[in-house]
């Protein structure tokens, strides 16, 4: 005799779900049913999230907790309490970042280590502690990186580093996850309208002071970019992305947030000598 009892909803752990994507995610997965466990490493700062989530009539399906990428025990703590609470783990998206904006010689490597901890490492660490949960249930990890995970961009070197980082390990991973059952997808957004990077806090004056004789091409590339945000797509059209991710019966490994993304990332992907792609990024220089 059929059982009456319906099943458990799916729960997704998103990380980074203060502000941007993270935020848009989570409210985007609850409307389309999910149990979201929504993460960030300072709850306090999940005002935002809580009225976007009750805006939306999903306040019940979305449970905050606290996790920084950048600390295991934190990750574990936060991992054990879902194990817990829900009795499984469907899908995690790793979606927390930082940016990086300076040229190696001017701004030296702890920039490039603190990219690096964040949205490489704290990459790893999620994906290893989440295995064994998604493993159980046959899950999905998505990656938010950025097309600067596959293109390179100026004034960029550590944020693009570590994208670069977090896409091919994953793209080494996937085949490896889907021998056990798990599938994974990158998801590569190009210029989004978020907090992103109002929360770079850079004064741009001061950048161009410190550049040196990089001054020129740094103001070239400060320009180009607030040119390419005025059209910038919205966080909620990246997180319907995603969440296409979490719910296609086959998704793919990379997926673009827009028609631009995937122009962009096309130009690289057919780029066997790199010509293309340096043409390109030199012009935003001038």
């Amino acid at each position: 005799m059929p059982s009456s009892t319906s099943p458990a909803p799916k729960v997704v752990l998103i990380t980074g779900t203060s502000t941007g994507i993270g935020l848009a995610t989570a409210v985007a997965a609850a409307q389309a049913g999910w149990t979201v466990v929504a993460t960030l490493r300072d709850p306090a700062r999940s005002g935002a999230l809580r009225e976007a989530a009750t805006a939306a009539g999903v306040a019940e399906r979305v449970h905050v907790k606290r996790l920084d990428v950048t600390d295991r025990a934190s990750i574990t703590a936060c991992l054990d309490e879902v194990a817990s609470e829900h009795g499984h783990l469907d899908a995690v998206v790793n979606n927390a970042g930082v940016g990086a904006v300076g040229t190696v010689e001017r701004v030296g490597t702890e920039l490039f280590r603190t990219a690096m901890e964040v949205n490489f490492f704290g990459v790893v660490e999620v994906t290893g502690a989440a295995m064994p949960l998604l493993r159980a249930t046959g899950g999905r990890i998505i990656t938010v990186t950025s097309v600067g995970g596959v293109v390179g961009q100026p004034f960029n070197e550590a944020y693009c580093a570590a994208k670069f980082a977090a896409e091919g390990f994953m793209e080494s991973l996937a085949p490896v996850a889907a021998a056990v059952g798990v599938g994974v997808t990158v998801v590569e957004p190009g210029p989004v309208a978020t907090e992103f990077v109002a929360n770079l806090d850079l004064d741009v004056p001061a950048l161009l002071e410190a550049a040196g004789p990089y001054a020129a091409p740094l103001k070239g590339y400060v320009d180009h970019v607030m040119a390419t945000f005025e059209g910038a797509q919205t966080a909620v059209d990246v997180a319907a992305t995603v969440v296409e991710a979490l719910t296609a019966e086959r998704p793919p490994f990379r997926a673009q947030t827009s028609g631009e993304a995937r122009d962009f990332v096309a130009t690289k992907l057919a780029d066997l000598d790199g010509s293309r792609v340096q043409q390109l990024t030199a012009s935003w220089l001038s």
